[in-house]
């Protein structure tokens, strides 16, 4: 006899990832009918980037401090 909660649970997330994707679609399909402002687009992909790269130093920072505090030797043979 089959299990039907896999069977249900799948077709469940199937039905849910055919529906978003749809929408998602849909709604940068209708972004692209509108005006874009380069510039506006240019600042926004630049704050972006800061703030990931600031992002990924705290990151970087943070885990050294840890390793360091947790006496791991980090230097290189």
């Amino acid at each position: 006899m089959i299990d039907w909660v896999p069977v249900v649970f799948v077709t469940f997330k199937v039905l849910i990832f055919g529906t978003c994707m749809f929408f998602a679609i849909k709604w940068h399909y209708d972004q692209g009918k509108k005006a874009v402002d380069k510039r506006a687009l240019l600042r926004t992909g630049g704050k972006v980037a800061a703030v990931f790269m600031l992002a990924l130093l705290g990151v970087l920072l943070f885990t050294f401090g840890i390793a360091r505090m947790l006496g791991m030797d980090l230097s290189l043979p």
